[in-house]
């Protein structure tokens, strides 16, 4: 059964930064696109970044372009959100995804994913 651990989530003011990582467990994880989703009260989650097997074709919310970075690194399984000048809106709990199959390229849409971590808070302060 394949897990995902976010860590790195937190309390911060605007203009700070914070980096997410996810571990993965159970599944080959260098043949699987990854994605970062979130979800802030009463909304439906949503896309954030993903990004592919080998750390191409990243893509990101308009929200987040040129703030937050997604990457990975293969040899510890991990991915990575890179968050900086973090933004009141940013707040949200923050799930990383592993997609349904392998050797695809990242979709935007959470119906790709089948595998979700439990989620990471991360809350900006103004």
């Amino acid at each position: 059964q394949v897990q995902l651990v976010e860590s790195g989530g937190g309390t911060v003011q605007t203009g700070d930064s914070l980096r997410l990582s996810c571990a993965v467990s159970g599944r080959t994880f260098s043949t699987y696109s990854m994605g970062w989703f979130r979800q802030a009260p009463e909304k439906e989650r949503e896309f954030v970044a993903v990004i592919g097997l080998s750390g191409g074709n990243k893509n990101y919310t308009d929200s987040v372009k040129g703030r937050f970075t997604i990457s990975r690194d293969n040899a510890k399984n991990t991915m990575y959100l890179q968050m900086d000048s973090l933004k009141p809106d940013d707040t949200a709990i923050y799930y990383c995804a592993i997609h349904k199959f392998p050797f695809r390229v990242p979709g935007r849409s959470v119906r790709d994913y089948d595998a979700w971590g439990q989620g990471t808070q991360v809350t900006v302060s103004s």
